[in-house]
């Protein structure tokens, strides 16, 4: 009875254990007598060692004959001239091989210590993989370049950095430290150079060398680098190789010469995007070497114990299995394909099926009411509804924008669309007595299912333009009334701005009414210093403060006064406490983009800044920031060059006609208030971001151009007026006039709080509070 047993257990286990071993034979080699490795590294057909009978035919490329040296002690597989393989993958048609990094390496005085810059140059079947590798670089000081002289392709990154930076708590390079950048397709060879820009003076003392190579992202670890790494610390890479077989051929031209055609049988044939060839994969239902002529062998599913859970009776098929029916049924059970019907079950199916019918409407009511409760809790919606704004629910919207008719379309952004539309604010018996505003929707482009990254990427960013915007409150600013949160990213609802944007009114046709209204000078300085003091109030009272990342004239809107609206917060970015600046990923328009933003990654308040002096140029110029078209000097040219030059080349002389948009109306007493805001604008635009002003620098300046108006544009400044002996304040927050006497407050009906008072000179921080 134990020997029956015994015999029993021996047949389970040989049972259980066929399917890997049979996977592991599939992938051998051409013969017996062809060897199957080398150390550790499997080496299956079309590859061989040694004997060129064991590898394809040396006419589709010689280099499928690896060899296997064992020179140094322990087998290595070399592919080329150097190159150590370490995995062949005959499923994806990959080969990983280490490949060599390039180094340069400084003495502390900057003089040049040990460098290397390597290249890689693969055979006719074998391509760099543009899908898995890219080129990393490492330092402090470090400029990395990759080139292919054979494709004119040239990329390569920067890596900066001013103190150590602990690798082991990096996920990804971002240029602090390291960078990254792809790689193109059909790469055959490649050599890859690593240059400094201050031989590594200010950071020797933590990294005295720059690195840079090539490596599979999948498999390399950046938490493993160090900046002081000497050469001989720095471990080779595994790059990733894409291989072919018959170079340039499709599959159609390939399978139309039987005697060439290396697939084996059960398999298909694939077309290679980056090698240029063709490759072989077994069909599904199989498993084994493609290239063998019988390697892709029948998969016996039945033996998969997850397959036996869910099928009854399973028989195998050649490639595929079936299932039994139950009773009374017939057919493939597999995929629910049975077929046939037992009478006697009628009146027990019909019974259940009507119960089934009223169980499944009623958990399908109940699951639409839990999805619109989890999409408004994962929106933020139990912190949300005690905020100021409004939550609107979706049927609201689609009311409101007579569900998003294309004749209420705005506009659309990078990654929404803006629709007008009217909300009711208050609804009594009275139709009377019903008061409505103008909105404007932002709706998210993208909100399928079977688009799940997109989704993730814009719910991020609506989040973030939510938090920015929804502790915004500038009269200066475009103010957010409310949310939706039963999408799956949240719809966001502003005030309408009905005199559409600045660049519109700039860059119209001079005939036009759009035109016109922008033709005053003191109207475009008026909007200037609005459009500064909002950036002030983002800069210097918003807590935290906020940089806005994209200010341009498209993002400056006009009401029904002309008054600007700074919109459009999707780019905003937070500064965290105690910090001046942010590294992140380079995003603006260009034209308006901070060229030390560009260079370095950092974005702070002077990056605004910078972006402002655009808007100041477009304002006194009339131009657009980049256009194809010839400048009134009659060069085509960059209007920021242009401008620049002109100023500096006419110094001490009367250049204003040479500069000034000729739509402009204006008379000599103007003149010096244009070359004063000229004289502002090339402060904004310098290079450096330390020789910029600040924006409250910035505003002041404007502010002061400004005091012959009757208004008070400076949070941070209260007027005495002699003939009414009244305190003329305005405020960041709702922006109102308030006239403060001993006997009267005008125009205010709540408490307001104002900060940073300049009172008859003395500048100091201090609050009022009026009741």
């Amino acid at each position: 009875m134990e020997m029956k047993k015994n015999n029993y257990l021996c047949c389970f286990f040989l049972v259980v254990l066929w399917p890997s071993s049979l996977a592991a034979d599939l992938t051998m080699v051409k013969s017996p007598n062809c060897p199957n490795k080398c150390g550790d590294v499997e080496v299956p057909y079309p590859f061989g060692i040694h004997d060129e009978n064991c590898a394809i035919s040396k006419d589709i490329d010689k280099n499928f004959l690896l060899k296997c040296n064992t020179s140094t002690g322990y087998p290595k597989l070399i592919y080329g001239r150097n190159l150590e393989v370490t995995n062949i993958d005959v499923e994806k048609a990959t080969m990983s091989v280490e490949y060599f990094d390039s180094y340069d390496c400084y003495h502390k005085n900057g003089s040049s210590s040990i460098r290397n810059n390597p290249y890689i140059r693969l055979s006719k079947s074998f391509t760099l993989s543009d899908s898995e590798n890219k080129l990393f670089a490492f330092g402090c000081d470090t400029q990395a370049f990759m080139n292919d002289t054979q494709n004119n392709f040239g990329s390569g990154c920067i890596s900066i950095c001013n103190e150590n930076v602990n690798m082991s708590t990096q996920t990804s390079c971002s240029g602090l430290g390291c960078c990254q950048t792809s790689l193109p397709k059909h790469v055959k060879y490649l050599s890859v150079t690593t240059t400094s820009f201050n031989n590594h003076k200010g950071v020797h003392s933590f990294n005295p060398c720059g690195y840079a190579f090539l490596a599979d992202q999948n498999s390399f670890d950046i938490s493993k680098m160090r900046l002081d790494f000497k050469p001989e610390q720095v471990k080779n890479p595994i790059v990733l190789l894409d291989w072919v077989v018959g170079n340039n051929l499709t599959c159609k031209e390939a399978q139309s010469n039987s005697s060439s055609y290396v697939c084996g049988e059960n398999s298909d044939c694939y077309y290679s995007e980056n090698g240029g060839g063709y490759q072989c994969r077994c069909k599904q239902g199989y498993e084994g070497n493609p290239y063998l002529k019988q390697g892709c062998q029948d998969i016996d599913e039945c033996l998969d114990p997850k397959i036996i859970k869910n099928c009854k009776g399973c028989k195998n098929i050649p490639g595929n299995y079936t299932c039994k029916c139950s009773l009374g049924m017939h057919g493939d059970g597999k995929n629910g394909n049975c077929k046939g019907f037992r009478f006697d079950t009628l009146a027990t199916v019909i019974g259940a099926s009507i119960f089934l019918m009223i169980i499944v409407l009623l958990l399908f009511y109940d699951c639409k009411r839990r999805k619109r409760e989890k999409i408004f809790k994962q929106n933020g919606g139990l912190v949300l509804k005690h905020q100021r704004v409004r939550i609107f629910t979706k049927a609201e919207l689609v009311k409101a924008t007579n569900n998003y008719n294309q004749s209420n379309f705005i506009g659309q952004g990078g990654f929404a669309s803006v629709y007008k539309g009217v909300i009711i604010l208050n609804e009594t018996n009275s139709n009377t007595n019903t008061n409505t505003q103008l909105i404007a929707v932002k709706k998210p482009k993208l909100e399928k299912d079977d688009q799940n990254k997109s989704i993730q990427i814009n719910h991020q960013q609506f989040h973030e333009e939510i938090a920015i915007v929804s502790q915004v409150n500038h009269k200066n600013v475009v103010k957010l009334l409310g949310l939706c949160l039963e999408t799956k990213i949240p719809l966001l609802v502003y005030e309408l701005v009905p005199n559409g944007t600045l660049s519109q009114h700039i860059h119209a046709k001079s005939s036009s009414s759009s035109s016109a209204m922008l033709r005053p000078w003191k109207t475009r300085l008026r909007i200037a210093t609005e459009t500064a003091l909002s950036i002030d109030y983002l800069h210097s009272f918003a807590q935290p403060p906020i940089i806005h990342r994209d200010i341009k004239s498209t993002n400056i809107l006009l009401d029904e006064n002309y008054t600007a609206k700074v919109s459009d917060f999707g780019a905003s970015v937070l500064i965290p406490p105690g910090q001046t600046g942010i590294a992140t990923t380079v995003q603006g328009t260009l034209g308006y983009l901070d060229p030390e933003y560009l260079t370095t990654g950092t974005l702070t308040t002077k990056s605004d800044v910078y972006s402002f002096g655009v808007v100041l140029v477009e304002l006194i110029t009339g131009e657009k920031p980049i256009s194809n078209g010839v400048r009134r000097s009659g060069v085509k040219s960059n209007i920021i060059q242009y401008f620049v030059s002109t100023i500096r080349e006419n110094k001490g002389e009367r250049y204003v006609e040479k500069i000034v948009d000729p739509n402009i109306v204006y008379d000599e007493s103007h003149e010096t208030e244009i070359e004063t805001v000229a004289e502002l604008a090339m402060k904004c635009l310098e290079g450096y971001s330390e020789r910029r002003p600040t924006m409250k620098e910035v505003a002041e300046e404007l502010v002061w151009l400004n005091k012959g108006n009757n208004k008070c544009y400076n949070n941070s400044q209260q007027n005495i007026n002699e003939e009414t002996d009244q305190l003329l304040v305005i405020d960041h927050g709702d922006q109102s006039l308030v006239s403060i006497s001993n006997t009267d407050i005008k125009n205010h009906d709540q408490v307001v709080e104002y900060t940073t008072i300049d009172v008859l000179g003395y500048d100091g921080e201090s609050s009022i509070s009026l009741n």
